[in-house]
């Protein structure tokens, strides 16, 4: 299985998590080698806290648990996309979402 290269940022990557049926972009965190051997093992989203320093369940304190439907890593192996469906808590707030018109 091809893996991301966490040396590129010095231990995390960026992880881009969006719904898996929807295709909304929901969030942006950053996972370690260790959140990304959680994710895998569980199937569910588990991301670096960099505020904490700690792993963070997705979920754990919020009741938005991601579950994992397909992980995808750009060309680069820098970058995690996760497609996931959210489940239980109350519903999340949306993503704003702002066109980009340019100058």
């Amino acid at each position: 299985m091809i893996e991301p290269n966490f040396a590129k940022g010095d231990g995390l990557v960026p992880a881009i998590v969006q719904d898996a049926e929807t295709k909304e972009v929901l969030m942006m965190a950053y996972m370690n080698h260790e959140s990304w051997e959680a994710t895998l093992q569980t199937g569910k989203a588990t991301y670096w806290s960099r505020s904490r320093q700690k792993l963070w369940l997705k979920g754990e304190s919020s009741g938005h648990f991601q579950i994992i439907k397909a992980v995808f890593i750009d060309c680069d192996d820098d970058t995690i996309l996760l497609q996931v469906e959210q489940l239980g808590g109350p519903p999340a707030t949306p993503a704003i979402n702002h066109a980009f018109t340019g100058n």
